[in-house]
């Protein structure tokens, strides 16, 4: 029997608490697919949801994050056009100077209204989804997923 399930991933949405107006840190990809997204990656086998996403962070953007919560999972299967993937994706905070390493060739700084061209996976809709929530309180609709959306 040949059993094919989505790989596990986390993604970061991290506020950089130390600048004016909070901005998101956002990382150009090296990789195809090429365009900017949210810091993250695959989880290793053996290793916690948490753990992947710190680790992650440090080797991508060089900066030791704190987890605030976890936000929401997404898992439409074509979220990534490699593979079928989940993301659970983690709020953030971190303070200092970030260095593009790993797979991230430039880091920058974005306000939640004013998102760079072209965001790579569904990171745009995880973004909208932070805003609604970060301004309104309110969370994406879990049945979003299900009804093709």
């Amino acid at each position: 029997m040949n059993f094919r399930n989505p790989v596990p991933t986390v993604d970061l949405i991290i506020e950089m608490i130390d600048q004016p107006r909070r901005p998101i840190l956002l990382i150009e990809r090296q990789n195809p697919p090429h365009g900017w997204a949210l810091p993250g990656g695959f989880v290793d086998y053996g290793e916690t949801l948490e753990a992947a996403a710190l680790r992650e962070a440090k080797e991508e953007i060089s900066l030791d994050v704190q987890l605030i919560e976890m936000f929401y999972a997404y898992s439409d299967p074509r979220r990534d056009p490699r593979q079928h993937t989940l993301s659970v994706v983690f709020l953030a905070a971190a303070t200092g100077k970030p260095q593009a390493a790993d797979d991230a060739k430039t880091v920058g700084f974005f306000d939640l209204w004013e998102f760079p061209d072209p965001v790579c996976f569904d990171h745009g809709q995880i973004l909208r989804d932070y805003r609604r929530y970060r301004y309104y309180r309110q969370r994406p609709d879990p049945h979003r997923n299900y009804l093709g959306d």
